[in-house]
């Protein structure tokens, strides 16, 4: 691929970015507490569902942050976005990288080796 072409190849990579204000990093779970006593519906063994987004930080900590069950689809979209955006920063990565490759004559096609 040529520079010119590389190029152009990034600028398409870069309009198909999400909104980066509509974006979140972490893992969305529906986890079920339970009381250990005077709670019947615990008691009953139903529990209490919730919605957690899970982020983890470096040296193993975690936040985890109790949701609301009109935030998840807000949240999906906004994991979705941060998928999406991971996705094309790593392929502007690689189109920047060929960008540093020189341009030059196209390669020689190799003969097969004989055996």
């Amino acid at each position: 691929m040529k520079h010119d072409q590389i190029a152009s190849a990034r600028e398409r990579v870069l309009r198909r970015l999400p909104d980066l204000h509509a974006i979140v990093r972490g893992s969305l779970f529906k986890r079920t507490i339970r009381h250990r006593q005077g709670c019947p519906k615990c008691a009953s063994g139903a529990g209490h569902p919730m919605w957690v987004l899970t982020v983890g930080y470096p040296g193993g900590r975690t936040r985890q942050l109790s949701l609301h069950a009109a935030q998840v689809p807000q949240v999906r979209a906004w994991l979705m976005n941060y998928r999406r955006s991971k996705a094309a920063l790593e392929a502007i990565c690689e189109l920047n990288q060929r960008l540093l490759r020189p341009e030059g004559p196209a390669p020689v096609a190799r003969r097969p080796a004989r055996d």
